[in-house]
């Protein structure tokens, strides 16, 4: 069986200072093998955990489109930001990618998807996030799997991680896979366990922003 964290990020995105060495240690520290790795707004993290992770690795991206954040796993080329909804789920779609609906419901971020998008792209998504580590809208679980019942589409989560230390607080023990079918075959037998990070995991992420954009600015 895999204990697999669907949601992580690295160094690689804006708001993340993690390298890929220390997110394998600490994931065969504690048992999680397998991972999505999803920075923002690029695969570069994921293509090189996916070369040296000894565990299986999930090129996903988290995409900001105009009506807030999506999710591809099984990707092949990078997606740019700020493209509208409809055409970042198209070019998901286009590479034979899979589309899952991150955070919904936690109103507390920004970046989140609006809910007046979830009915139009329903027919397109394979996957709701229903628990995610950082979500802070209290209910917005319970929220996320009625969704996920309703449209008849498969559950998933994710630490969210942007920190070592956050790392399996929530993921899913599914059966192992080799592929995209073989992963939704999988995914549909998983046992979602975990639970929420502290909310003031969110104070790392803003500090690695900034520190991210002063560095840049020298």
């Amino acid at each position: 069986m895999l204990k697999a964290d669907l949601h992580i990020h690295t160094k690689y995105s804006m708001d993340c200072s993690t390298p890929l060495d220390q997110i394998i240690e600490r994931c065969l520290d504690i048992g999680i093998n397998c991972l999505a790795v999803a920075d923002h707004g690029t695969i570069s993290g994921a293509l090189e955990m996916k070369r040296i992770a000894p565990f299986t690795v999930i090129v996903a991206e988290e995409i900001l489109t105009s009506a807030g954040e999506i999710m591809g796993l099984f990707l092949s080329d990078e997606i740019p930001s700020n493209l509208s909804l409809e055409e970042t789920l198209n070019r998901i779609k286009a590479q034979g990618g899979l589309v899952c609906i991150p955070h919904p419901y936690d109103r507390f971020r920004q970046s989140a998807l609006k809910r007046n998008a979830f009915k139009r792209i329903m027919p397109s998504v394979d996957i709701v996030e229903v628990l995610n580590a950082r979500n802070l809208t209290p209910g917005s679980e319970a929220r996320a799997k009625k969704l996920m019942l309703k449209h008849g589409k498969l559950a998933s989560a994710g630490s969210d991680a942007h920190s070592i230390m956050e790392i399996g607080n929530a993921y899913i023990e599914m059966p192992e896979f080799v592929d995209k079918d073989e992963f939704l075959e999988s995914l549909a037998q998983g046992e979602i366990k975990g639970h929420r990070s502290s909310p003031l995991v969110h104070l790392i992420s803003t500090r690695n922003r900034i520190e991210k954009r002063f560095n840049e600015g020298k």
